[in-house]
C-alpha cells in the first residue's frame, strides 16, 4: 500500500486520536480553502476542537503518544493566552495548529462540518464553505479576502449565502461592529 502524503498522514493520526476521545472537531484555514476554493500553498493544518468535559492536558498527552510534539516553549502560557496548541507531527514536522473551540458559533461550525475523504481511508470533518467564509471575513487579512474570492468562485450557485449573511449580521451585533457584512457583500459581487 502506498504511503500517504504528509498532510494526510497527519490527519489520519489526528482523526484516530480525536475519534477515540470522542471530540468534535473540524479542519479550517488553508486546508479547507484547498477543498472549497482554489489551490494555495500552505505548510500547516488548522483545526478547531470542542473539548467538552475532556481536559486539554489529556488531549495533548494522547496526541504526543500518537507522534505529535509541542512546537513552542512555555506552551501553557501561550495556550492560555491564544487558545492555540502549536504541534508538529512525526518525522515530517508538519505543523498543526489546534484551536480550542468555545461555546456558541464554533459548536455550530462543528455540527455543520462536512466529512471529506482527503486520502484513501482518511475521512475528516472540514468546516462548511459558508462557515469558512465567515472565519475568513473575521480574519480580514489580504490572503483571507483572496481565499473568500476563491471559495465564492469555486462554489458559485452552491453556497447558502443567506446563512452566511445571517451569521455575519449576528457577529456584527455581538461584537458591536458594522463592517463584516459589507466585506462579504463587496466580495460577492
Amino acid at each position: 500500500m502506498p504511503s500517504l502524503a504528509p498532510p494526510a498522514e497527519l490527519l489520519q493520526a489526528l482523526s484516530k486520536v480525536l475519534a477515540d476521545l470522542r471530540v468534535g472537531w473540524y479542519v479550517f484555514g488553508a486546508q479547507a480553502v484547498l477543498h472549497w476554493g482554489r489551490p494555495r500553498l500552505t505548510e500547516d493544518i488548522d483545526i478547531t476542537v470542542q473539548l467538552g468535559a475532556l481536559d486539554l492536558r489529556q488531549l495533548v498527552a494522547q496526541l504526543q503518544e500518537a507522534g505529535f510534539t509541542l512546537r513552542v516553549e512555555g506552551t501553557d502560557a501561550f495556550i492560555t493566552q491564544t487558545r492555540v496548541v502549536p504541534l508538529a507531527f512525526g518525522s515530517t514536522g508538519w505543523a498543526l495548529d489546534l484551536v480550542v473551540g468555545g461555546p456558541g458559533l464554533e459548536e455550530e461550525f462543528v455540527r455543520r462540518a462536512v466529512l471529506v475523504a482527503v486520502a484513501p481511508n482518511v475521512i475528516v470533518p472540514i468546516i462548511s464553505a459558508e462557515d469558512l467564509i465567515v472565519t475568513k471575513v473575521l480574519a480580514g487579512r489580504p490572503k483571507d479576502l483572496d481565499d473568500i474570492r476563491g471559495v465564492l468562485l469555486a462554489q458559485a450557485g452552491r453556497l447558502d449565502v443567506d446563512r452566511t449573511r445571517r451569521v455575519l449580521v449576528m457577529l456584527e451585533e455581538a461584537l458591536g461592529v458594522s463592517d463584516l457584512l459589507p466585506v462579504f457583500e463587496k466580495l460577492s459581487r
